[in-house]
């Protein structure tokens, strides 16, 4: 099948480096113009779906604006049977979504209609799901409303990341793709409505919901620690200083320390960080730093005087950092 395949992040590559193999003809991709990852006046740099097409000898579009006349006429004459769009991050015009004849096919990381929009993983994470999976989806004008056409459900581990999930989504999402456009091909799949009704939403992740709040429960503490893993990254105040926290996990139980103010430090031996968080729930800290330095475990941040029993952990000072 000729593809023409439109993708950014690496979320993206494992999909795109799965069509060639499976015999689709990758007339184009597209992706975002080359931008500065870093602060500082850094020089702009190929996103990850660039540089994986560079690799596999593909030609690469990154116009400015979707409804860029030269690129809409590019479009129509490389002629896609299909269009395969992987975390691309801009809406598709109507003349674009009417162009390819078997339509357009969009990877969303989420059970849709569950976490439409552009952060499902950490969402999901941190509104404390068990599970969630990937869904193939006909895309039409609306965001992440269209049929869906297949579906993959997994498992979010115990402690697991957004940043883990997002790796082992990618996989699984490159499969269902190429299993999608076989049954497309083949005229095997019977697209179904989603149930509006029952749609949730997942906003971008700002910088805003890296600010841990321990008045919360455990649970949810537990939750925006991992979600925020690898970006933005939670936050929280320590003796007047800024510490952020990569990974933590609820701790089963009540909390010994119940009459204890939210985000006090109950325990700091050995390789144990345990935080009160509210109500009457504590969470364990299990991988930290200070911010611009390298990560450090429990048992290290005790060892070096970082965090100590008796401490108290609040919001983080001024505004959230990078």
């Amino acid at each position: 099948m000729r593809i023409v395949f439109m993708g950014t992040p690496e979320f993206a590559v494992p999909a795109l480096q799965a069509l060639p193999g499976a015999g689709h003809d990758l007339v184009a991709v597209v992706t975002r113009p080359d931008r500065p990852r870093r602060h500082g006046g850094a020089a702009p740099e190929p996103s990850p779906v660039k540089s994986a097409a560079a690799r596999l000898g593909l030609p690469v579009e990154q116009p400015e604006t979707m409804r860029d006349p030269a690129f809409v006429a590019a479009l129509t004459g490389a002629a896609p049977e299909a269009i395969v769009v992987v975390a691309f991050g801009r809406i598709l015009p109507p003349e674009i979504l009417a162009l390819p004849p078997r339509g357009c096919v969009n990877v969303h990381a989420s059970l849709l209609p569950r976490y439409r929009g552009a952060a499902p993983i950490a969402r999901a994470i941190m509104a404390g799901e068990t599970g969630t999976g990937v869904t193939t989806m006909r895309m039409e004008r609306g965001l992440d409303t269209g049929d869906i056409l297949l579906e993959r459900i997994c498992a979010i581990g115990p402690g697991e990341t957004a940043g883990e999930l997002t790796t082992r989504l990618a996989s699984i999402g490159a499969d269902l793709l190429v299993e999608t456009l076989t049954a497309l091909a083949a005229g095997a799949l019977t697209p179904r409505p989603q149930d509006h009704a029952n749609a949730t939403w997942a906003p971008p992740m700002g910088r805003a919901d890296a600010r841990l709040d321990w008045s919360a429960p455990a649970m949810a503490v537990a939750g925006r620690i991992l979600g925020c893993n690898p970006w933005p990254i939670a936050e929280a105040g320590l003796r007047g200083g800024r510490i952020q926290i990569l990974r933590a996990v609820a701790e089963p139980g009540p909390d010994p320390g119940a009459m204890a103010p939210a985000g006090t430090v109950l325990e700091a031996a050995g390789e144990r960080i345990v935080v009160a968080c509210a109500p009457a729930s504590r969470v364990r800290i299990l991988t930290l730093r200070l911010p611009g330095r390298r990560s450090l475990s429990a048992r290290d941040a005790i060892n070096g005087r970082m965090v100590r029993q008796g401490d108290l952990f609040t919001p983080p000072p001024g505004s959230a950092s990078d």
